[in-house]
């Protein structure tokens, strides 16, 4: 049963939230004292606090509720925390929210605000219970996955490339053809690796081939080997890299732009192993894995006459499909941080900046967005101004929700004030964020 703990010395106030509470089928526990509440907090599962603003104690300037934030924050930094505070004492709310308070509500409360306020924290703190869940199960299966397997240095932190990079070791060790589709740049050669490493030709050749890099006229010779005189400059036999890659793998990268007259031979080497080089009669047979790797819709290809249907089943015998970096935005800090040298570090609102960006370029255009920002920053500490991400402005959340003054002020403080990046991380245009800012009467401050 979700449990809101209630801290107020006043034994009237703490009654009434109870009973309000209770009315409304919500569980609550009553704490006398800063001491008391904390007591609870470390023995009991809490999902809520609502605490007051001033004590016994402290009548005035709220320092011992702003205390005893900070220590429930240093206690649970994902404890949501709703305060209750006199008019005396709204300046020193508004630096906690900032700080991270979830809200403040002013005495006396509204009863409906106070228990709407409470029902939605409860459904956040329902829905990150299940996300640290999800996220334990999900590091463990990583570990044991990393124990037993070799994943080739990967970072990654999200459930959808846990998926592919699961089933990669999974099939590995078959002999398979393995077709691993995405868009540009999301990291396909790093999986032909994993399927590499951990299959059982491991110590056996492994070639890579970017099909997209070679000229037409020299990728038949580059794939099958050409005999001297093949071709004009072709002064000596050379071997392709089938026969280079015999016994054991070879990665055909970008195998979309593949010719028609390649991909008949390919095809006939993947039935039956034979080939001839160029300029030669002489069958020769080989035996090699295929892993190979497209951005382009190969079905779409194979409708419009543009790829053969019967090769497209030879290589997609098992398809692994690596999901853009905008699918999986847990992986963009954790690989931004592994591309960066010391002493350099991200400010929490280069992380919220490159987490707010879409990522069209994927791990490359990440890569060189570090790169720069090393280059350009002017001390140890990365931010959003280095980056210089323009992020994609389409709302988070959903329509017809209004982010409330706690999540712009820490929006705001979050992304040093940096509006677009702020408006992005509450599910506002860059005007509407403006408006709210009247509205609240909201100002940086200068100090």
């Amino acid at each position: 049963m979700p449990t809101v703990l209630i801290i107020d010395d006043n034994p009237a106030v703490r009654t009434a939230l109870e009973v309000l509470l209770e009315l409304h089928s919500i569980d609550s526990v009553p704490a006398a004292s800063p001491r008391e509440g904390l007591e609870l907090l470390e023995n009991r599962e809490i999902d809520v606090v609502i605490q007051d603003m001033n004590f016994a104690d402290d009548t005035t300037s709220g320092a011992e509720g702003g205390d005893l934030f900070r220590t429930i924050r240093e206690l649970d930094p994902e404890m949501p925390v709703v305060l209750l505070t006199a008019w005396t004492h709204l300046e020193q709310a508004v630096r906690l929210v900032r700080a991270g308070a979830a809200d403040y509500l002013e005495k006396p409360w509204n009863d409906d605000k106070l228990v709407t306020t409470v029902r939605n924290l409860l459904d956040l703190a329902s829905a990150r219970h299940d996300r640290r869940r999800l996220l334990e199960e999900r590091t463990r299966d990583r570990a044991q996955l990393a124990e037993t397997a070799n994943l080739c240095g990967l970072v990654y932190e999200s459930t959808a490339l846990h998926e592919v990079v699961a089933t990669a070791v999974r099939i590995a060790p078959t002999d398979v053809p393995v077709l691993i589709t995405g868009p540009n740049g999301v990291g396909k050669e790093k999986i032909a690796d994993i399927v590499q490493a951990n299959s059982q030709r491991l110590r056996r050749p492994y070639l890579k081939v970017n099909l997209g890099a070679l000229p037409t006229e020299l990728l038949e010779s580059e794939l099958f080997g050409a005999e001297a005189g093949a071709f004009t400059g072709a002064t000596r036999a050379r071997k392709g890299r089938f026969e280079a890659a015999h016994g054991g793998t070879l990665f055909l990268d970008e195998i979309g732009e593949l010719p028609l007259s390649g991909q008949v031979k390919l095809l006939r080497v993947l039935q039956t192993g034979e080939f001839e080089r160029l300029g030669s009669t002489e069958t020769r047979t080989v035996d090699v894995r295929i892993l190979s790797a497209t951005n382009t819709d190969l079905t779409a290809a194979v409708r419009e006459g543009r790829f053969r249907e019967d090769l497209y089943y030879r290589l997609n015998v098992i398809e692994l499909r690596v999901p853009p970096l905008a699918r999986r935005p847990e992986d963009i800090v954790p690989i931004a941080v592994h591309f960066l040298r010391e002493p350099f570090d991200l400010t929490p609102a280069a992380r919220q900046a490159l987490r707010s960006y879409p990522w069209p370029g994927n791990i490359r255009e990440l890569s060189n967005r570090i790169q720069r920002a090393m280059l350009l920053a002017n001390s140890s500490s990365i931010t959003p101004i280095q980056l210089d991400l323009e992020p994609d402005l389409t709302p988070l959340q959903a329509v017809g929700t209004e982010p409330t003054r706690a999540e712009i002020l820490r929006a705001l403080d979050d992304s040093d004030w940096t509006i677009s990046v702020a408006a992005r991380a509450v599910g506002l245009t860059r005007q509407a964020l403006y408006r709210r800012l009247e509205k609240y009467g909201i100002q940086r401050d200068e100090d």
